[in-house]
């Protein structure tokens, strides 16, 4: 398959679609790579009625370049690339724990915070509340959109050349947008913060929508997003840290230590790293 030719689906990416890719194209080589499955002994229940592979994965490493050229043709392939970290476990070996997308339509960013930051209150200490600074035991919900630098496109491209530089293999997923690849993927980075990934993937939907965030790679905890419309001011950024810690705390408690100092890490990034302990 030449890169100048859009061809049907190669049979094996088509079981990623409950269709079988109808009407999908691609006109990029892929380098060699297979199917992941979930292991049934992993998730018993869930893989008595999951009859199709979670992702796609390639053998070896792969270029910024495949990532970018994969990402433009997300449109015609409806297969989203994500750089994967940690190829032995948990992809390879299948500890994944895959969902169906449309479970995401149900959550909020809003709802989300005001959990996380409630179920926190229930358990912390009064000296504690020094972390969430200036808002205390408010939450103040999410923050508003930030102001494109670039083309979220163009953005994701660049930070892709930078994951692409730690050596990763080459995830695809059958997702409408890159967040969903969370879920599909059946991805368990988060599991001690959230045993859900479905409320996590509409956290990083409505950061596509507001800060023109993409995903573009991941790891057996961690996750790695390019943002085109960071905060760029010291209060925006405050607001925008407060929704990171609700999604990943341990980025601020076992990081900068408050919310105003991990604001001032990312005022202007253009690049969100998360990592859960």
């Amino acid at each position: 398959m030449g890169d100048c030719e859009r061809d049907r689906l190669p049979p094996l990416l088509g079981q990623l679609f409950a269709d079988g890719g109808a009407g999908r194209t691609l006109a990029v080589d892929l380098p060699p790579g297979d199917l992941v499955w979930p292991d049934p002994g992993y998730t018993p229940l869930l893989t008595a009625s999951y009859h199709r592979p979670a992702f796609w994965l390639s053998d070896e490493v792969v270029s910024a370049g495949l990532w970018a050229r994969m990402r433009a043709e997300h449109p015609h392939s409806g297969l989203w690339p994500v750089l994967l970290e940690d190829t032995v476990q948990p992809w390879t070996a299948g500890q994944i724990a895959p969902d169906a997308p449309e479970e995401i339509d149900n959550y909020n960013t809003a709802a989300f915070m005001a959990e996380v930051w409630s179920d926190w209150l229930e358990k912390a200490s009064p000296d504690q509340l020094e972390i969430l600074e200036p808002f205390g035991a408010t939450c103040p919900g999410p923050a508003g959109p930030g102001t494109p630098m670039a083309g979220p496109d163009v953005v994701a491209d660049w930070y892709a050349g930078l994951v692409a530089e730690r050596r990763t293999p080459l995830g695809l997923v059958a997702v409408e947008r890159g967040a969903d690849a969370l879920v599909a993927m059946g991805w368990q980075g988060a599991l001690n913060h959230n045993e859900w990934m479905v409320p996590l993937a509409a956290v990083v939907r409505s950061w596509e929508e507001r800060f023109g965030a993409r995903v573009v790679g991941m790891g057996f905890n961690t996750l790695d997003l390019s943002v085109a419309a960071p905060p760029v001011t010291p209060e925006h950024a405050l607001h925008v840290a407060a929704e990171h810690w609700t999604f990943c705390p341990d980025s601020i408690v076992q990081g900068a230590g408050t919310l105003l100092e991990y604001a001032e890490q990312i005022r202007g990034r253009n690049a969100w790293s998360f990592w859960w302990d």
